[in-house]
């Protein structure tokens, strides 16, 4: 039996497929349920228009943080009901919006840790300093050990 499916349907998967990513084609029509040469035979068969790819929501992971930054940016005077419609037509929730804002502010507060940074930075510098300062010495002590083992090599064999 043939499965029969609606052009809505076929025109959805198609955004579905195109706009998949670093998905394959595989995944996305174990997804749909649908038969991976069907999907194919879809492809080959329509080509969508390019402002139904345009149209299509993304999913917030999709989001770059300069596109977060940006909604951030415009949604930061909106509240109640013009908030609301800004994410039904961006495809987010309000509480996305949340998390990215906090995102943001952990991002600035690690920033401000600046200071403490600085001051790691300057021990491991005095560590490494230290380091070579001991380095050069425990060679020095080295080389000094051996010339006194010369030396006492060469008064032994004088002496005998």
């Amino acid at each position: 039996m043939k499965n029969r499916y609606s052009e809505a349907f076929i025109e959805q998967a198609l955004i579905k497929v195109y706009s998949r990513g670093d998905r394959t084609i595989q995944s996305v029509a174990d997804e749909l349920n649908i038969n991976n040469y069907t999907v194919k035979n879809w492809m080959k068969r329509k080509s969508l228009p390019a402002d139904a790819l345009q149209k299509k929501a993304r999913r917030p992971q999709d989001w770059t943080p300069e596109q977060q930054l940006v909604a951030l940016h415009q949604t930061h005077t909106l509240s109640g009901d013009a908030l609301q419609t800004w994410c039904r037509e961006n495809g987010l929730f309000p509480h996305h919006l949340s998390s990215w804002k906090t995102a943001f502010c952990a991002g600035a507060k690690a920033v401000d840790g600046g200071q403490e940074l600085r001051v790691l930075k300057d021990e491991v510098k005095q560590f490494k300093r230290e380091m070579v300062r001991k380095d050069r010495a425990l060679a020095e002590a080295a080389a000094l050990l051996i010339l006194q083992k010369k030396f006492r090599a060469l008064w032994e064999d004088e002496v005998k």
